[in-house]
């Protein structure tokens, strides 16, 4: 997921410490409904510093559940990174990284589903 404006620079403007952001992500992942999280299958979520290019807020890698078939197994687990240094750049206060955090989530879970950026923007998860 990229930033609004992801050429600014990566600047902290609101200080939340790695720890606190990291339960602010275990709190986004409290708030998924467990009917969804139970289809959660085979995916770690890390809080990790820096994305591999400006403005990326999040990162699904794997493969999605639409995309798995019956030979599908023995595989690594896919893999959410949330960036935190790169979601405090973009928000003024609390409430803006707690709101982006969540965001950011179901953003990539939903890319876990199968789900497209397009269709994410149709929808407002962008």
């Amino acid at each position: 997921m990229l930033a609004p404006g992801s050429l600014k620079q990566n600047v902290l403007v609101f200080e939340v410490s790695r720890t606190e952001f990291e339960e602010l992500v275990a709190d986004a992942l409290d708030e998924i409904p467990v009917e969804l999280m139970r289809f959660l299958d085979n995916v770690v979520v890390l809080v990790s510093d820096d994305p591999p290019e400006p403005g990326l807020l999040g990162l699904y890698t794997g493969v999605p559940l639409t995309e798995r078939g019956e030979h599908y197994s023995g595989m690594l687990p896919d893999q959410i990174e949330i960036y935190w240094r790169e979601i405090l750049a973009i928000c003024e206060t609390r409430d803006d990284v707690v709101e982006e955090v969540m965001v950011t989530v179901v953003h990539e879970i939903a890319h876990h589903f199968g789900i497209a950026d397009e269709r994410l923007h149709e929808l407002g998860w962008a």
